[in-house]
């Protein structure tokens, strides 16, 4: 039971890098997109738009690194290999499926939040301007 515990403790610092490049493409993608909304005064899907197509390098390099560290641990052979193995294969897929799903998703999670923060900031905005009108006549 003990002699796991250092390929378990291994596996969790790998999930964390895992996690932590996955947060990291996401949070570039929408940083550069809101510093083109504020400083260019470009729309919400033309700022995602646009870093989508300016970011996708970055990201794409920075998953394929962790990726190609990943592959040598899922085709190796020899003494342990069977134990490693899983590991590779958590890592390589993992990684591909959280670089398909940040260049798909995170712009139309993008949109929708744009879209929902006016919803309610006009919401917002009716029901303050409502309470204005209210307290002038006396409805309060």
């Amino acid at each position: 039971m003990i002699s796991t515990l250092p390929s378990a403790g291994l596996g969790a610092l790998l999930t964390l890098l895992l996690i932590g490049i996955v947060k990291k493409n996401g949070i570039m993608l929408v940083d550069f997109a809101l510093v083109g909304q504020r400083e260019r005064g470009l729309g919400t899907e033309e700022a995602i738009h646009e870093a989508c197509r300016l970011r996708f390098r970055p990201i794409l390099m920075t998953t394929m690194c962790a990726l190609l560290a990943g592959i040598p641990l899922m085709l190796g052979t020899g003494i342990g290999s069977e134990i490693r193995q899983p590991l590779g294969y958590a890592i390589v897929g993992g990684l591909l499926v959280s670089q398909v799903l940040t260049v798909f998703t995170n712009p139309v999670v993008y949109i929708y939040m744009d879209r929902l923060g006016h919803w309610l900031g006009r919401r917002r905005a009716a029901g303050a301007e409502a309470g204005i009108v209210g307290s002038e006549t006396g409805a309060f």
